[in-house]
């Protein structure tokens, strides 16, 4: 880790400067060579207690929790605390003097022998504003108030050791944009300090016990082909995600990035807001009016890798300097081939200054609720997870194919977000398994509060495409969505954007393909293949809601069965917008079955208001018959039966049930209101028998259960049952039956 550079801001004299140099000096030195066996109150091994299997490799556990300690103290030695590190963006890129309105620009470039502030401000003149440098690389200007107008166009120029000069978007930048009207114009950055800054009306809703997250990009969120607006967004999109049920948005495409067809993934400029659908004032309407709609917002954090557009973004500060005096790593450390982008360097302190500033800032600024941390396999191996396939051993996480440095970065991130905000939430998206990835950092964890469950999507797919209906196994079904890690939480998913991209298909265009074109009018009777489809779309969302993680996750148009994938304009596809939207037409149409699935996802998700199953603790899998297809398990306070058989309809099936008393039925996915037979019936009382019955997870006997109960099971059709008692729903939102009985008079007239 190289010497960090003083902040320029400080008033202490050149002799105290660098007293505080050597204390940063010698912390560093410390984190880079740790001792393992340091008498600490915690070691990181605290892990084993929750899994036997890191038991072998306890040396590591201790030695990555050591590197984080030395790494945190050495910022708190040499900054203050990781809080004051983690605020560096008040310091660095533009900022005004509150009382002065003076403007202090700071730009971290070691390796350049000069640099000048260029922009419309000064007609672009590179001997204008010339820049000066502290002895730790940063370069520093300031200017008198309003000498930079709100909205004008700046860059710095840089010149090179070898002479050359280039022109760079700032690093810190709050705002980029193109050109408009202009056949290949690069990005500038855009100097935003408004005289007006938009304020929050809203506080941000608690933490839920289960996220039900709503995977959402703006710019192709319109109905229209066009790139949609933030503002049009909160408008005309978050009142559908709030009366869906879902209590989390989860932002895709928020920081910039120049190429619209990189899905947000190819970032430039981290601490700027995507200027295709507005300025950071209209990101702030949409957070806040989420708040007001009681839905939290989480940003899809980009900090594995960057853009390796030299012209636009952050990697055009790497000119061919050593890697110490770049974000990135040189050679196969600084680059990600699959994807053509730049790897950052985790361990040098200018990274983790950026990098844990950058998502203090979209926390402080925008009032975000947390983050998904895209591609976090790439930050944890050297490797970065290309051509690996992870079986499960151990050995494959904790090894010197493990990135040290990227995993303390990260564990350095958690804490301080949770730390400072107690009410966070950040998800990891890791394709590993890697164990302790969501366990506290205090306990010899990375931090995260989940991971994403990749695995489930993956099985879905296959299915489809490879299984005939009446081979599917509800062992390996149960298998699949219960492989998760003890007390590390996953949000479960049967599809996310990854499976929505051009090339793939969506779960409805897999079960339905072209007859999602003419046979979801309910003016005609369903096809086979359209009651197929209908009837497993529903039944897999339940399934992997209930019974794959601690969370939920859909990405935005799925929730009805959104027919087509996503193809974002290009060349090859002249630049056409028409396949980088959302048809909610098809879902508001009273005359097509897309309601049916909407309506079936809202009932769903109501559910888990009134006996929140979601995030329930209590999961138990009493019988998984591959035979008949039965899968029945218990998840809360509610009691789940699938029949998965295509054709076999079982009447007076018996089930186990944890306690005896009277069940009755709280969802079925058979239900004529969503596009079901509708046989079974609402308000039937089920009477338990007190006889013990076995349970069977395939070749598998499990605890028996209490007592019996016999139910009609409907072939390809799920059905939850609550047992009646004195209960008062732990929520005063819509209730699943008051849905049912709002869509009863819609789907009465839809017949």
């Amino acid at each position: 880790m190289p010497r960090p550079p003083a902040l320029a801001t400080t008033t202490t004299t050149r002799e105290g400067r660098a007293t505080r140099d050597a204390t940063r000096t010698n912390a560093v030195d410390s984190a880079k060579s740790v001792d393992v066996d340091a008498t600490t109150t915690r070691d990181g091994a605290e892990a084993i207690a929750r899994d036997e299997g890191l038991r072998g490799h306890e040396e590591h556990l201790k030695y990555r929790y050591a590197t984080y300690r030395a790494r945190r103290e050495a910022i708190e030695s040499a900054e203050g605390s990781l809080d004051a590190f983690s605020k560096s963006y008040e310091k660095y890129g533009f900022n005004a003097d509150e009382k002065s309105g003076e403007i202090t620009y700071r730009e971290w470039a070691p390796a350049a022998a000069h640099c000048a502030l260029i922009g419309d401000f000064n007609g672009w003149n590179g001997e204008a504003t010339a820049m000066t440098r502290d002895e730790y690389g940063t370069w520093e200007v300031k200017l008198p108030k309003g000498a930079i107008e709100h909205g004008s166009r700046v860059k710095v120029r840089i010149f090179t050791g070898d002479g050359a000069q280039i022109d760079r978007v700032p690093a810190w930048v709050r705002r980029a944009t193109v050109e408009e009207g202009v056949m290949g114009a690069g990005y500038d950055g855009v100097y935003w300090a408004p005289e007006e800054k938009y304020e929050f009306k809203h506080a941000a809703p608690k933490k839920p016990q289960a996220s039900r997250i709503y995977e959402a990009h703006v710019g192709m969120s319109s109905n229209d082909a066009k790139v949609n607006s933030y503002r049009e967004f909160a408008d005309d999109v978050l009142p559908r995600i709030a009366a869906g049920g879902y209590n989390t948005v989860q932002l895709m495409a928020v920081m910039e990035h120049a190429y619209y067809g990189s899905f947000g993934y190819h970032v430039t400029s981290p601490f700027a807001v995507s200027s295709r659908s507005g300025t950071p004032e209209d990101l702030k309407y949409l957070v806040d009016k989420a708040h007001g709609l009681g839905v939290r917002v989480l940003l899809d954090i980009v900090h594995s890798h960057a853009s390796s557009n030299v012209n636009d973004g952050i990697a055009g500060f790497d000119f061919g300097q050593r890697a110490e005096d770049s974000y990135f790593g040189q050679g196969e450390a600084g680059y990600h081939w699959l994807w053509d982008s730049r790897l950052y360097k985790y361990d040098n302190w200018e990274v983790l200054r950026y990098l844990l500033s950058n998502l203090r800032y979209w926390v402080d600024e925008y009032k975000l609720d947390g983050f998904r941390f895209d591609g976090v396999t790439s930050m944890l191996y050297h490797h970065h997870g290309l051509q690996m396939e992870f079986s499960g051993d151990y050995e494959q996480y904790f090894s010197t194919a493990t990135n040290v440095d990227g995993v303390v970065y990260l564990m350095l991130a958690n804490e301080m977000l949770h730390s400072l905000y107690p009410e966070i939430e950040v998800i990891a998206e890791d394709v590993s398994g890697m164990p302790t990835l969501c366990l506290p950092v205090n306990e010899g964890g990375v931090g995260f509060d989940a991971r994403l469950a990749m695995s489930i999507p993956d099985f879905w797919v296959k299915y489809l495409k490879e299984r005939p209906d009446e081979q599917w196994s509800m062992f390996e079904m149960v298998s699949t969505l219960c492989n998760r890690r003890y007390t590390e939480k996953a949000i479960a998913y049967v599809e996310s954007h990854d499976q929505s991209i051009v090339g793939d298909k969506t779960t409805a265009f897999w079960l339905m393909d072209a007859e999602m074109y003419s046979g979801m009018s309910t003016l005609n009777e369903p096809s086979i293949v359209i009651q197929r489809g209908i009837a497993l779309h529903k039944m897999m969302r339940l399934v992997t809601a209930s019974l794959g993680g601690e969370g939920y996750l859909t990405f935005m148009g799925n929730e009805f069965g959104h027919p087509e994938w996503v193809d974002f304009p290009r060349e090859g596809n002249n630049w056409s917008h028409d396949y980088c939207r959302r048809r909610w037409d098809l879902a508001d149409a009273d005359h097509l079955r897309y309601q049916h699935l909407l309506k079936f996802d809202k009932a769903m998700l109501a559910l888990d208001n009134d006996y929140p199953y979601m995030g329930a603790a209590h999961q138990h899998v009493s019988t998984a018959d591959d035979g008949r297809q039965i899968l029945v398990f218990e998840r809360g306070d509610l009691l789940f039966v699938f029949n998965f058989h295509p054709t076999n309809t079982y009447e007076g099936l018996e089930i186990g049930v944890p306690e005896q008393g009277k069940y009755r039925l709280a969802l079925d996915t058979d239900a004529g209101e969503f596009g079901g037979a509708s046989r079974c019936g609402f308000g039937v009382d089920h009477f338990t028998s007190p006889e013990p019955v076995e349970s069977w997870v395939g070749p598998y006997e499990q605890t028996p259960r209490a007592a019996k109960m016999f139910v009609l099971s409907p072939s390809r059709s799920a059905q939850v049952y609550y047992r009646v008692h004195e209960h008062t729903p732990v929520s005063s939102e819509p209730s699943t039956e008051d849905i049912v009985r709002e869509n009863d008079a819609s789907a009465s007239n839809a017949r």
